[in-house]
């Protein structure tokens, strides 16, 4: 059980972190109101350095069921648990959605707009035209699954060495700030389906004063979308540096 209640803390420490800062962001007469997307990105590189960090170990921290998905698709990780880990993931996404709610509960009567609020929790496209946005979503996640075996692989760091330990955290936070710098515009980079579900879940369910809706129409993209391009980064990986 122990890789489960890692993965499950894991997100959650994610979601606290990442989500935190898009509150601190977005939500009215917060300390940092309106600074923008760079503390957005830098925010969420961060805060997933940090819970890489805290449950690598245990777990091996992927923290994203496009991840678990992926790495099942090439044999790297074992089919039978997957839908374990997905289970954590997204209640740990949810936990997470819950705690930041807590930390930031005066803000949200201050915030009127009902899409800021949203956007705390869960990704809201920029422009809606969701074959567009299933691409953008598609190609994040392909990014991200390709990058973290091509960087963390065995052509630059020797497989569970004290380096790999050390540094391999610094660089899935690079990672994921160069995902969001360079491809988080048009859909605000889910790559992560837990990282999208589970606080949107806890969107719906909490009692947020004039939150509107939680937008499940559009749901499935940040769903489906980075674990079918996590599957094909995997693939190109295994096709061209496996190879």
């Amino acid at each position: 059980m122990a890789p489960l209640f890692a993965e499950f803390f894991g997100t959650a420490i994610l979601i606290i972190l990442g989500d935190g800062v898009v509150a601190n962001v977005v939500l009215q007469r917060t300390k940092g109101h309106d600074s923008g997307w760079i503390v957005i990105t830098a925010g969420w590189a961060f805060g997933v350095t940090i819970a890489v960090y805290c449950v690598n170990s245990i777990s091996g921290a992927h923290l994203n069921p496009a991840v678990s998905i992926a790495l099942a698709s090439i044999g790297s990780f074992p089919w039978n648990r997957v839908p374990l880990y997905i289970a954590a993931q997204v209640a740990g996404g949810f936990v997470g959605g819950v705690i930041v709610w807590l930390a930031y509960l005066p803000h949200w009567k201050a915030t009127p707009d009902p899409t800021s609020k949203l956007a705390v929790f869960s990704t809201i496209p920029a422009i809606r035209a969701p074959g567009a946005n299933f691409g953008s979503e598609l190609i994040g996640g392909f990014m991200l699954v390709l990058a973290l075996l091509a960087v963390l692989g065995p052509g630059n760091f020797v497989p569970g060495s004290d380096l790999a330990k050390g540094i391999g955290p610094v660089l899935v936070g690079v990672i994921v700030m160069a995902i969001g710098l360079s491809l988080g515009g048009p859909t605000g980079y889910a790559i992560n389906p837990a990282r999208d579900l589970g606080p949107r879940i806890a969107h719906a369910v909490l009692p947020i004063e004039g939150k509107g809706t939680s937008d499940w129409q559009y749901a499935l993209i940040p769903i489906i979308a980075p674990t079918v391009g996590g599957m094909l980064g995997a693939l190109c990986y295994r096709l061209v540096w496996k190879s």
